[in-house]
């Protein structure tokens, strides 16, 4: 998923419940399973087999297979503690048996050609920096006639990112790997896929991120602090404050992604 390298885990137990407490249970990225929906609109997963690039603590392979009818999803991530989080929380749910979660090194996708009718990733490519190779991955994956089914956390450009940027960058303190639009749309057509789409979701998600740090700010900050630590909190009230600058100037930029693998 990565270039190889030893990984050491961002997202420990506080982080995922802290960003939990925000973004609902199993969610670690804005939306819910609105959202989710959303990205799927045009997709019919009935009965097809699903990979989850960067699954987080469960939700969205989960409601993948729940809500819009997945046979079998595997949700796979390089982090240990979330991957042990979904796996627990399958069980829960009483879907152990179509959705699996699966802990990975960086690097290749650790499955054969042509495995999966629909690879999904909601906000976790970024932590890829090498969207050619994940791209190309991504497409030998698939089979023929697949769907790639994504949003993820863009920049604007792929000049030097601006100092808000940089200090949002700074804030936030995980590996991010952002790139432009124009390089997804360029990664993507290089892979072989057609039909790419990228749909710019920044005026969703400014207006989404002002009510997040408004209630972190006011009535969530008590239920974030109980399932984190009071210091968390403060210091993604600063986080959230550096992004709302970056998604107001438009250089942070959401998008949707949606591309096709050619049949023959």
């Amino acid at each position: 998923m990565t270039d190889p390298a030893q990984h050491e885990d961002e997202y420990t137990d506080e982080l995922i419940a802290f960003l939990e407490s925000i973004w609902g249970w199993g969610f670690l990225s804005p939306g819910g399973p609105e959202e989710v929906a959303r990205i799927v609109d045009a997709i019919d997963l009935a009965g097809k087999r699903v990979l989850d690039v960067g699954c987080g603590s469960g939700g969205i392979s989960l409601a993948l297979a729940r809500d819009h009818g997945a046979g079998e999803v595997v949700g796979i991530d390089v982090e240990g503690p979330v991957i042990a989080k979904a796996a627990e929380r399958a069980a829960e749910v009483g879907l152990a048996d179509r959705v699996a979660f699966q802990r990975v090194e960086p690097g290749p996708l650790p499955f054969p050609d042509a495995s999966f009718d629909v690879v999904f990733s909601k906000d976790a490519m970024i932590h890829i920096p090498d969207k050619e190779t994940l791209f190309a991955d991504v497409y030998r994956v698939l089979k023929p006639g697949g769907w790639l089914a994504a949003s993820d956390w863009l920049i604007s450009h792929d000049d030097d990112p601006s100092p808000e940027m940089k200090r949002y960058l700074e804030a936030e303190g995980l590996s991010f790997g952002m790139a432009s639009p124009e390089r997804y749309r360029r990664a993507l057509e290089a892979a072989g896929f057609q039909d790419v789409r990228l749909v710019n979701r920044n005026p969703w998600y400014r207006e989404v991120a002002r009510e997040e740090l408004a209630a972190l700010e006011g009535p969530l900050y008590e239920r974030a602090a109980a399932a984190s630590s009071p210091a968390t909190v403060d210091h993604n009230i600063e986080t959230w404050r550096a992004m709302l600058t970056v998604l107001e100037s438009g250089e942070h930029c959401p998008h949707h992604l949606h591309a096709v693998k050619p049949v023959g």
